[in-house]
Formats: C-alpha cells, sequence, structure tokens
C-alpha cells in the first residue's frame, strides 16, 4: 500500500517529532493508522539546511517492525549516526527531516556485472551489496543526489562497506534493491513533500 500524502506527512512530522525528543531526552508516541502497523523497512535521514551536508541517516532495510515503531526507531538513531557526533537540539532545529519508506529487498541474480548494472535503474533502485563478510546500502536517492553512474554508486557502496573500489566486480557478490517512497521538509519544520 503507497503512502497518501497526508500519510507522508504524518510520517515525517512523528519522525521529526522523534528527533526532537531524543536530543532532550523524551520519547514520541507511535503514529496511529493502519499503513502504520503494517511491517516495512524505513530510513530517516537528518540533513543540515539549506546546505543538504548529511547530519545522520538510519533505518531498517527490512521489514522486521510496524511501519510507525520501524519510523521513531530510524530517527532516534539518526541522531547517534557513528559517522557524526550525536545531534544536539539546537542542531535539530537547523536540519530537515526526511522518510523513506521501502518495498523489502529482493535479490538480484545476475551472470556478470554488466548484466547486474542492467537491471538497476538509478533514481527508482536502491541498493544493497554484500561482500566478503561485508555489507552496504544505498537509498534510491543517494546516486543523483551524487551525480554518480551506476559504476560510482558500486564503487561508493564497495567503500561504504569497508573494501576495496572494485570489490564489487569479484564472484561471489551478493545484490538487492528495494525502492522506496521518500518524503522529505522543504525546509526545517516545513511542509512534507513528496520526492
Amino acid at each position: 500500500m503507497m503512502l497518501s500524502e497526508e500519510d507522508g506527512a504524518i510520517a515525517v512530522s512523528t519522525a521529526r517529532k522523534a528527533v526532537e525528543a531524543e536530543c532532550r531526552g523524551g520519547v514520541t508516541d507511535f503514529p496511529q493508522g493502519v499503513i502504520f502497523s503494517e511491517p516495512a523497512g524505513v530510513f530517516v535521514t537528518i540533513s543540515e539546511y539549506p546546505s543538504g551536508y548529511l547530519r545522520g541517516c538510519i533505518g531498517y532495510p527490512e521489514p522486521v517492525f510496524p511501519f510507525g515503531e520501524a519510523l521513531i526507531r530510524a530517527a532516534v538513531s539518526a541522531c547517534h549516526d557513528p559517522r557524526f557526533y550525536p545531534l544536539t537540539s539546537v542542531e535539530a532545529k537547523e536540519c530537515t527531516v526526511e522518510v523513506t519508506r521501502l518495498t523489502p529487498p529482493e535479490e538480484l541474480m545476475f551472470k556478470d556485472t554488466a548484466d547486474m548494472l542492467s537491471q538497476i535503474e538509478l533514481g527508482r533502485d536502491g541498493v544493497i551489496l554484500e561482500a566478503f563478510g561485508h555489507r552496504a546500502l544505498f537509498l534510491p536517492q543517494v546516486a543523483p543526489e551524487q551525480g554518480w553512474n551506476k559504476s560510482g554508486m558500486f564503487d561508493a557502496l564497495s567503500r561504504k562497506a569497508g573494501l576495496r573500489t572494485d570489490a564489487w566486480k569479484e564472484p561471489g557478490v551478493r545484490v538487492w534493491t528495494f525502492r522506496g517512497e521518500i518524503f522529505s521538509e522543504t525546509e526545517p519544520y516545513g511542509r512534507a513533500e513528496r520526492r
């Protein structure tokens, strides 16, 4: 079931409240509604405004929790993204919040890297790479935002996984794709829009 505009706005508002509550040491109530009770993967992205620099992005690629619970867990965790220092309440007021609700990941079957790349559409597909005991994920919006082509995305994904840049070309690599519904604040505390 797709998110309605209203559900998307509620998801972003809930994530915003969870971020602010976490920065103050509080808690947030789960959103109500059928869509929020269905299991779904979700990522919450916190970005500096207006630069768009990433400040935190954490989530659940698999539908292991109801959407509402996963949303709050992801928002709280994004405040403590290990790539950055913990988000403060002052910073939170100057950042935008984005929610990406994911479809379940599906493993790609491919005979070689050219075949794998042919099955992926940039901007539509998020990608999970697993190789040599390492794993990394990019949301569908990451490659277009960074200006990467498919090979560039996999090079960056390999580095994110802690591997050599070209590790994605090795035999035994596994790849999953998923899609995402993206809703984001237009500015801090601004209207939530579908992207």
